[in-house]
């Protein structure tokens, strides 16, 4: 089954979708990649998931990627006497080490290193921004605030630090536990929360050993300010808008959702657009007109993938959900504008060998307007090199090792196939041809172009093109 767009559909599994009959469902409807939430999944559940997600892939025969969402550190206030108390602008509010139920002038905060860390003219923000607080003095064991704006706080509300850079890494325990069995458990791609800095990749990194690749989430100010050391230890980026309007103002989301797109398809990273892209269809057939808009900007902006949170996840529509964004995304990319505005996007290729060839395999392709761009990829950078050109023909990416083809199932514009490693370069070319012919990407007669590397199962070594003609025979 070959996809009839180019950006790819993540999607959210959880209550109303983790039946085997029901992720199968979801793939035939368009969802490529599927992400398991670790906040609300332990690891038994999640191993049954990543099973019934491997039998649904040896039922349709294509490569699905895997992404495990770590929870990151979850800050939250403690509990009120009361369950809830009224709080008034203007007024004075603690924070502090008292482990005491909370009353309407102070409460319990367990987060030591928070009370460390927030400085006097810090911003808190409680449940999601509802509450505002602004921090007057802290001495270390509390924090006396005034409520700026809002009405009210309840039990364990979480906490968002917009002004304060907290001196704790991205993993929690319980985040190394979930990594320890997602990696064991065999996922393609691991979701950091909360990253601040590029340090926050280290431990995530050190832990994985390349046995999955690491995704970054940009939720917080502190990472857009250091994007570009993030992305240069990350494997891909994850817009995630939820967080990121809270800690952030809300007007400033969009334009920073396109600096983060653009500057991961500069450095050749995948990007994924996240949160809230069709919030309506949780509980609705259809999705608002802004929503629809909303989904077609990320795929005009050249994102790799587009991510249903909620709306596959516990929705009442899921497949219906996944299906709608498969429609959006595949009339975009159809508009006379498109190809328009993806070229005008498109950055300098860096001085490497590797990228020089996929500057010319695409130049190739579309001047003489060849089928496709076979690419032979071990490793996968191959493939993330053909992706980061956005060529306007297709990219089919050949791989001896089904990881490398489930972990390529996120990229732009590229179609997965597993094949044995060729013995020579004929035996390549002829295998090219024939897998273009067989997964409908050539007919006989026409032509495409094969980037590799010279000799064979060398990885990084991109250094060959090669024009062939589709034959006939599958041989």
């Amino acid at each position: 089954m070959r996809r009839n767009r180019k950006v790819k559909i993540l999607a959210t599994i959880g209550p109303a979708s983790s039946s085997e009959e029901m992720l199968k469902k979801l793939f035939e409807a368009g969802a490529d990649v599927f992400r398991i939430n670790m906040s609300h999944t332990d690891h038994e559940l999640m191993r049954t998931l990543v099973g019934r997600i491997r039998a649904v892939e040896a039922a349709v025969g294509r490569p699905i990627g895997i992404l495990a969402d770590l929870q990151g550190p979850k800050l939250r206030v403690g509990k009120f006497a009361n369950v809830k108390e009224a709080l008034t602008v203007g007024q004075t509010f603690t924070l502090d080490d008292n482990p005491e139920a909370g009353t309407s002038k102070r409460v319990y905060l367990p987060h030591p290193e928070i009370l460390s860390s927030v400085e006097a003219g810090h911003r808190l923000l409680i449940d999601d921004g509802k509450l505002e607080l602004k921090a007057q003095k802290s001495d270390g064991k509390s924090i006396t605030c005034t409520v700026v704006a809002g009405s009210g706080i309840s039990d364990k509300k979480g906490v968002s630090l917009p002004d304060t850079d907290l001196p704790v890494g991205a993993l929690t325990e319980k985040d190394r536990a979930d990594l320890d069995a997602v990696l064991a458990a065999g996922i393609d791609w691991v979701a950091l929360s909360f990253v601040q800095r590029p340090e926050d990749l280290a431990e995530a990194r050190k832990i994985a050993r390349g046995r999955a690749l690491i995704m970054a989430k940009i939720e917080k100010p502190q990472a857009v300010a250091r994007l570009a050391e993030i992305i240069e230890l990350s494997d891909a980026l994850m817009v995630a808008r939820g967080d990121l309007g809270v800690e952030m103002p809300l007007e400033a989301v969009p334009g920073i959702q396109k600096q983060i797109t653009r500057a991961a398809r500069r450095a050749g990273k995948p990007v994924v657009i996240a949160t809230q892209m069709l919030e309506s269809m949780i509980t609705a057939p259809v999705p608002t007109r802004a929503e629809v808009s909303d989904v077609s900007i990320a795929v005009f902006e050249g994102a790799d993938a587009i991510m249903l949170s909620a709306e596959s996840a516990a929705g009442a529509y899921p497949v219906e959900a996944v299906a709608m964004m498969n429609r959006i995304a595949t009339k975009v990319e159809t508009d006379p504008t498109y190809a328009g505005i993806i070229n005008a996007q498109r950055s300098e290729p860096e001085a490497t060998g590797a990228d020089a060839i996929s500057l010319a395999a695409r130049e190739i392709a579309e001047t003489l307007k060849l089928s496709a761009i076979i690419s032979y990829t071990a490793s996968g950078t191959t493939g993330l090199r053909a992706a980061r050109e956005r060529p306007q023909v297709p990219i089919v990416a050949l791989s001896p090792i089904l990881n490398t083809a489930r972990r390529l199932s996120l990229l732009w514009g590229t179609h997965c196939v597993v094949s044995p490693d060729a013995t020579d370069l004929d035996d390549m070319v002829d295998r090219a041809c024939r897998i273009a012919l067989e997964e409908g990407f050539g007919k006989p007669g026409d032509r495409v172009i094969i980037t590799a590397g010279v000799p064979l199962r060398t990885p990084g070594s991109t250094n060959m093109l090669r024009i062939a003609y589709v034959g006939s025979e599958t041989h």
